[in-house]
């Protein structure tokens, strides 16, 4: 029984040491970022698409103004040739 209980605590250790190893490689080449990276990337395009919809907010209120002052033109003019 001692025999197969130092067996497991072994593979564990193995497994410990692997998996530490191999999270410290990764580390170092970058790949640990990526999740970091992919949100900070999300949030930024998340920001430009807000800033994209109040962009289009401000051009529809422009056409509209335009718009209106066309309409007001055309009214004043109707006014004078009658």
């Amino acid at each position: 029984m001692a025999v197969i209980d130092r067996t497991r605590r072994h593979t564990t250790l193995r497994r410990v040491l692997a998996l530490a190893a191999a999270a410290g490689s990764l580390g170092g080449c970058g790949l640990a970022d990526i999740g970091g990276s992919a949100a900070s990337q999300a949030a930024a395009q998340a920001q430009q698409a807000a800033e994209a919809r109040r962009s289009e907010e401000r051009v529809r209120q422009q056409i509209e103004a335009t718009e209106r002052q066309a309409q007001e033109r055309r009214r004043a003019a109707e006014a004078d040739a009658n």
